[in-house]
């Protein structure tokens, strides 16, 4: 007669399986959603507004456009010249000049400053999707400088336009290309600033190579004194930025060039251009 066997002892449930029967009925608290790019705008709006760089380059920007501004138009008025025929908005060009520098510093930051301290590998294992996160950047930074741009420059056009009633009235036409125009160079010039801080990589070669654009093609033009570059010297004045940025004041530093509304089809273009190189290199390489 045969003993009779014991049981097998039965394993344990595995906590971690797969949900079966038992589990047909649950439901996660946690909701699940498609993350899309206003996800990504609001990661990047936190971003730059959090990091005391934004408030340091912006609060200078304001300083230097205002401060300027306000400064060349009183000692204008002071001089008690006749100004008939003039046009109190092209004064607000000197401060905005300067204050460029302030936009694409920050422009550069806004991109290469995470790839000096890695925080890139922490953006991108969130968002995963590379063109996104670089679409955002962009929308979040091109907002905030347009935004911050127009109302520094509003302020001194209304100031100068104030501290100078000897002056021509302006036209709307004059108020739009010193307002709204400058504001949109002015914040397409930082985004192209954020493509190259992304190519770059680095910040301080990307902030270098951008300040570089902005005055070495005017310098190197002042100094070309022979006939035979002379074509080229016209070149460098009529396409330099500060020419582009002086022809929304009405003010060329050339007779041909550039006029009206063209350089912001200029910088639009270039933007693009760096845009889509900057999209398709974060996409090939590493990060």
């Amino acid at each position: 007669m045969s003993t009779p066997q014991p049981p097998m002892p039965q394993a344990a449930p595995d906590r971690w399986a797969a949900p079966g029967p038992a589990y047909a009925g649950y439901t996660s608290p946690i909701p699940v959603v498609r993350t899309n790019l206003m996800h990504a705008v609001a990661s990047e709006w936190t971003k730059i507004r959090s990091v005391r760089s934004t408030l340091w380059t912006l609060g200078v920007f304001v300083l230097l456009v205002v401060g300027i501004g306000l400064l060349v138009g009183g000692v204008v008025a002071g001089t008690e010249a006749d100004l008939s025929g003039s046009n109190p908005l092209e004064l607000g060009f000197f401060g905005l000049l300067l204050g460029s520098m302030c936009i694409m510093t920050l422009g550069v930051l806004t991109t290469a400053s995470e790839y000096g301290t890695g925080l890139i590998r922490t953006t991108m294992t969130a968002c995963p999707s590379r063109g996104r996160v670089l679409a955002a950047k962009g929308l979040v930074f091109f907002l905030v400088s347009f935004a911050v741009t127009l109302v520094s420059a509003t302020l001194v056009a209304v100031a100068q336009v104030a501290m100078l009633p000897g002056a021509d009235e302006p036209s709307g036409e004059d108020w739009l290309r010193s307002t709204v125009g400058v504001s949109l160079y002015i914040a397409l010039l930082g985004l192209l600033s954020l493509a190259v801080g992304s190519i770059i990589r680095h910040s301080a070669g990307a902030i270098t190579i951008m300040i570089g654009l902005l005055l070495a093609p005017l310098v190197i033009a002042l100094f070309m004194f022979s006939e035979s570059l002379k074509d080229v010297q016209e070149f460098l004045l009529e396409y330099s930025i500060p020419n582009q940025l002086s022809v929304f004041y009405a003010n060329s530093l050339s007779d041909s060039g550039p006029s009206g509304w063209g350089p912001l089809g200029i910088i639009l273009g270039v933007t693009a251009v760096v845009f889509g190189i900057a999209f398709v290199l974060l996409q090939r390489r590493d990060v």
